[in-house]
């Protein structure tokens, strides 16, 4: 086959758009799906809120293109440059190899491998935009240093890979199994038979691999197996007709695991059935929200951000029920083991969605964090906070309770009371009722403390999450010392410069305080006063009552979205300025809402539709987002935010009403149910809510519209 595109013959162009519109006009949504969106940089400094230093990239979107199911094992994607956030920069111009983990956090990104052909000293190949596509559950891209075409697609636990050599001989694939986003301290493969492939891969963990080809191995070649700067090559028989394919099968666990997560998924079904599979299966996702109206680009921006928000936890349990826990020993389950939730980030809205669209796997995510309890003690945490408290309880009093909700409660009890597990400092919150920092003269973004503000915040609105779940289970007694303890935020208000300010040991105020200055651990976690000043979703009564009611409130908001970020102050990650609001990371993520809480909903629209038409799909191509996905919570404050609800306090079965992108929301529930949202007018100012014709009070609507189905009608100025 003639691989020079642009010299096909009028008939090959006119077949292969025959079968591309058959192929678009059999499914609905993916076609909205741009998988690249979030590969792209984000250069403009009126957007970052400062000039990107020499050599830097922002942190912004750090997604991957490649094939991947919902909450998969496998993510089968090209890597342009190791160690970056997700492995692929748009960008960039050579592909080193295409990976089989991702999350886009550094991490991950396992057993590399690359169809070459004689390639010379080096590995990698230059490649152009103008031969690549990609859909959800499928890659290609022309490599064209090797004259090879690749087709990749996949299953929950293996990847099929497709490769057209314009040579066929010289064939060869590259194992380069030395290199990964994580350091790796060791790796083998060997040859088994004719045709087959099998070994590891020793990162933080072991991945195993199992492969098949479809064509003979000539020979394997080792060089310095096992060690940090070597690799394999497979050799192929020379004059094989077709494409070669490679099925392999991942495991946690073993090889043989990972040829019978091969054998079951895969098995002899081709390329065009497994492609055809992955396309489906997102299908059925992506339709269960359809949308009418809106502008082209939030059509798409809106399926792409849904696809991303289904992305991460990833499946860890092989065909047979079998993972490696917590303490790094093979167990075995009735339900399928996924890794630990992003909690930080994704607490907010993406565990709420998760549990929306797929319950199943939203169950299957909580009793895999309570066997990492029962293992280690503790319910696991991210980064910051504990916030497998407000997931868990949250889901709980959404209706999900098929897992042992007492004994998970009861881990989470220890999170939030035993010294050395979930909480770092929890002794000092109890006692005093807040985490203190010490008062450092002339300190930097990166000065490491305690990050005490930002703890006692988010350590309050977790004790009010597990308050909940306490009062549903008639525990009365922690119920009320729950409760109390959710109060401790305005511990760390300071009423003279009305902002959320560190406090020393002894509870005097930190006197070296410049609201405006973020940190990455000193007294605020990635952020600065401003960005957490407005944090207390469970009790924004509270909150706005520090601030002398409404009007103190309302100014104090107006100024959070208008005083100008000093661009001399350059923390990455903090980025993506409305005034001192930063919608490139989470902290402050719920404070476009807050005018809500004052009757002032018009105010808190207009910052909401200038964050999803402005800052999602940025760029020359569109392919920018604001700040990095985050395990999907980017995404799914864009889903939400698009529909015309929003997870507020997203351990509440609530959610805040707002006045959606599209004319018409068609929700079919997870229980069968049909949820209809409606926007009526042409304003973005809203005048009314309407439940099932009724008029209602306030801006929440209950979480039971979903289990029972029903009518929301936005009715505008």
């Amino acid at each position: 086959m003639n691989y020079q595109f642009k010299t096909l013959p009028a008939l090959v162009w006119l077949i292969l758009a025959a079968v591309t519109a058959k192929s678009q006009s059999s499914t609905s949504y993916t076609k909205y799906v741009n998988t690249f969106i979030g590969t792209a940089p984000l250069t403009d400094p009126k957007i970052l809120g400062y000039e990107l230093p020499d050599g830097w990239r922002s942190w912004a979107g750090l997604t991957f293109p490649g094939s991947s199911l919902p909450n998969a094992m496998v993510q089968l994607s090209p890597m342009t440059e190791y160690g970056s956030g997700a492995g692929y920069e748009y960008e960039d111009s050579v592909i080193f190899g295409f990976t089989h983990t991702n999350k886009g956090h550094w991490n991950l990104c396992n057993i590399p491998v690359l169809p070459v052909s004689k390639p010379g000293e080096k590995f990698g190949s230059r490649f152009t935009h103008k031969k690549e596509s990609a859909a959800p559950g499928f890659y290609q891209v022309f490599l064209d240093d090797y004259n090879v075409n690749v087709k990749l697609t996949s299953t929950l636990r293996c990847g099929y890979h497709q490769y057209e050599y314009k040579d066929n001989t010289a064939m060869q694939i590259l194992f380069d199994l030395a290199r990964s986003n994580n350091r790796v301290s060791g790796w083998s493969i060997e040859q088994v038979g004719t045709s087959v492939l099998q070994g590891y891969q020793q990162t933080g963990e072991r991945i195993y691999f199992y492969a098949e080809l479809n064509t003979n191995i000539e020979r394997l070649e080792k060089k310095e197996e096992g060690q940090r700067t070597g690799h394999a090559i497979v050799h192929l028989a020379d004059g094989s007709k077709g494409p070669v394919e490679m099925k392999i099968g991942l495991s946690f666990v073993s090889v043989e695991n990972a040829k019978q997560n091969l054998e079951q998924e895969i098995g002899g079904k081709t390329f065009t059935q497994i492609r055809n599979e992955a396309t489906q299966k997102w299908e059925t996702l992506l339709s269960s929200i359809q949308v009418k109206g809106g502008t082209p680009k939030q059509k798409e921006m809106f399926y792409s951000c849904l696809y991303r928000s289904f992305l991460w936890p990833a499946l860890r349990s092989d065909v047979n029920g079998e993972f490696t826990d917590a303490q790094r020993k093979v167990a075995k389950a009735d339900f399928n083991y996924y890794t630990e939730p992003s909690l930080w980030d994704t607490y907010r809205n993406k565990d709420v969605l998760l549990g929306l669209v797929s319950p199943a796997v939203g169950l299957d995510v909580i009793k895999s964090m309570k066997d990492v309890g029962d293992k280690k003690g503790f319910i696991p945490t991210f980064f910051h906070g504990d916030h497998g408290a407000s997931s868990i309880a949250g889901a709980y009093l959404r209706g999900m309770d098929d897992f042992d909700v007492k004994g998970t409660y009861e881990i989470l009890l220890k999170n939030a009371n035993v010294p050395g597990g979930a909480r770092p400092h929890i002794q000092e919150y109890i006692e005093k009722g807040f985490i203190s920092d010490p008062d450092i003269p002339d300190p930097k973004v990166e000065t490491k403390a305690k990050a005490g503000v930002s703890k006692t915040l988010e350590y309050s609105y977790d004790d009010y999450s597990l308050a909940q779940m306490a009062k549903k289970l008639g525990d009365t007694a922690n119920y009320r010392i729950l409760m109390a303890r959710s109060k401790n935020y305005k511990n760390m208000f300071d009423p003279s410069t009305r902002f959320m300010r560190g406090r020393l040991e002894n509870g005097d105020w930190i006197k070296n305080f410049n609201p405006e200055f973020p940190y990455y651990e000193y007294m605020y976690r990635e952020a600065n006063a401003w960005q957490v000043s407005f944090f207390a979703p469970h009790d924004m009564k509270g909150l706005i009552e520090l601030y002398g009611g409404d009007k103190g409130f309302e100014s104090k908001l107006d100024s959070l979205f208008t005083v100008p970020w000093n661009p001399s102050y350059i923390a990455r990650n903090v980025e993506t300025m409305i005034g001192q609001y930063c919608h490139g990371n989470q902290p402050d993520h719920e404070a476009p809402f807050a005018y809500y809480f004052i009757g002032k909903p018009e105010k808190s629209q207009k910052i909401i539709d200038t964050i999803l038409n402005s800052l999602y799909g940025i760029g020359e191509e569109g392919l920018a987002l604001c700040g990095m996905d985050d395990a999907g919570e980017m995404s799914a404050w864009y889903v939400f935010s698009a529909l015309g609800l929003y997870t507020f306090s997203a351990t509440d079965p609530e959610y805040i009403v707002t006045v959606p992108l599209f004319d018409e929301v068609k929700w079919k529930t997870a229980g069968g149910k049909l949820l209809t949202i409606t926007r009526s007018g042409r304003s973005r100012d809203m005048k009314a809510i309407k439940v099932n014709g009724k008029e209602i009070r306030g801006y929440f609507v209950p979480h039971d519209l979903f289990r029972d189905g029903g009518k929301i009608e936005i009715v505008t100025k």
